[in-house]
């Protein structure tokens, strides 16, 4: 036996099916034809004729269609297959599946299995559904997971009788019609959560939240004498080089009108003369067990740090950026990619650091943190940055973007009141994301219980 034909895993029983059915591979049942790319070069090659299919378009449905589609010359140099062929990724992500709804054309990324008449092509193609663990138990043993044509076709398959298998499909097709209609449901109280949320910030931002808080709290200080404080103890503690220079003041030409007692600033107005908003560590080097914890911008979202994953690096480099030593209390604010991402550092990352793409502001006490956080976090802000943002390799905004940023300012009371009320509301619709997330995974799994029972037979 030659040394390739040894690498080979055996077609071997997955499970046990009924007695009167039978385990084959897959090169027994059908045409087995891996995926190839017409030269890109000649832009000719591609056109409107024929569906050109790669992995990121099987999604376990039918595919008549894709983002790129081959000229009549591409597909000269294509491998095509017909109808009622099922498509399978076996480079990089595998197992992801589609059944041809009509004639395509794919790439090598994709093994397609063309059956023969003895094969329900549906029947088929929910079983290829199941071939992920198989796929990754046989694949090579590398960066990217690769299983090639060779073995691919040594998978096993369970054939039924065709009755069978036509019975099979149908029941499966019937379980999965309420399975989908219940997830299309979830989704859409997901999008409806999602803008709800978005109408809470928005509406904290506006006032809307605390418009009857401030009906019944008629004398509190206006937040115009607060920043008066905020800037006269700014140039107070100025310790300094140079002559003092006053913070930036908002353009408030073009800015709307605000509710009674609240006044503009910027953020450069709000943070201490001494800690003026800064980047982080340009070049964090690699990860020590014991080291600093650094906060990227893949850590921060909607208002929290997550410390699950933090990267940790070295002292000595942490200690090169003082001005983003982290003390707790301060806003970060994600500036490269992502942008305008935000939360609140808190207490227990203190001593941490923050990376080149994330910026910090640092805030004066007489400032709640958690209401500049949410002014910043709310979407009109957002799209504000993000169209203030410029393309270098990756969408990046500015540092004197934010210092310059214009805040609304309530009196120091509503802010909290404001804080407490977007906390409140915003941990209801949290209970209910995890609540339709849960379902939502739970709908996955129960996918693949319809698929297991239907082929060991006991659907």
């Amino acid at each position: 036996m030659s040394a390739d034909k040894e690498q080979l895993p055996d077609t071997k029983p997955r499970w046990r099916i009924p007695n009167h059915w039978e385990w084959l591979s897959l090169a027994e049942v059908g045409d087995i034809i891996t995926g190839n790319t017409p030269l890109t070069k000649e832009a000719d090659n591609y056109g409107a004729h024929i569906p050109f299919v790669k992995p990121p378009e099987l999604t376990d449905r039918g595919v008549r269609s894709a983002a790129d589609s081959l000229s009549e010359k591409g597909i000269k140099s294509a491998r095509l297959v017909p109808k009622g062929a099922v498509l399978v990724s076996c480079i990089g992500g595998l197992g992801k599946t589609g059944l041809a709804k009509v004639a395509v054309a794919f790439n090598q990324q994709i093994n397609a299995v063309v059956f023969d008449a003895r094969v329900v092509p549906e029947f088929g193609f929910y079983y290829a559904q199941t071939l992920k663990p198989w796929l990754y138990e046989v694949s090579s043993a590398t960066t990217l997971p690769i299983v090639n044509k060779a073995k691919f076709q040594r998978a096993p398959f369970p054939l039924a009788p065709i009755a069978e298998q036509h019975r099979i499909v149908a029941e499966i097709e019937k379980q999965f019609s309420r399975l989908d209609e219940a997830v299309v449901n979830l989704k859409r109280v997901k999008a409806n959560l999602k803008r709800y949320k978005a109408s809470v910030l928005k509406g904290a931002v506006e006032g809307k939240l605390t418009e009857e808080w401030r009906k019944q709290h008629p004398n509190v200080e206006p937040a115009s004498k607060l920043l008066e404080r905020i800037l006269a103890e700014r140039r107070t503690r100025w310790k300094g080089r140079g002559k003092y220079q006053e913070p930036a003041e908002p353009n408030t030409s073009n800015l709307p009108a605000l509710p009674q007692g609240w006044t503009w600033a910027t953020a450069a107005q709000l943070t201490p003369a001494d800690r003026p908003c800064a980047y982080g560590v340009l070049q964090p080097g690699d990860h020590i067990e014991a080291g600093v914890p650094l906060v990227r911008v893949g850590d921060i979202n909607d208002g929290r740090v997550d410390q699950s994953e933090l990267k940790r690096i070295a002292p000595k480099i942490a200690a090169r950026y003082p001005r983003t030593r982290l003390q707790g209390s301060e806003v970060v604010i994600s500036l490269v990619g992502a942008i305008g991402r935000t939360a609140v550092i808190p207490q227990s990352l203190k001593g941490a650091n923050t990376a080149r793409a994330v910026g910090v502001i640092s805030l004066t006490s007489e400032v709640s943190s958690h209401w500049v956080e949410i002014w910043f976090r709310n979407p009109a802000k957002v799209a504000e940055l993000k169209a203030k943002s410029h393309e270098v390799a990756r969408k990046t905004l500015n540092l004197e973007d934010v210092r310059d940023a214009s805040v609304a300012i309530p009196p120091d009371k509503e802010q909290h009141q404001i804080v407490a009320e977007v906390e409140r509301r915003l941990s209801v619709i949290e209970e209910l994301e995890a609540a339709v997330e849960a379902n939502l995974t739970r709908a996955g799994r129960l996918r693949q219980a319809i698929l297991q029972r239907a082929f060991i037979g006991e659907l």
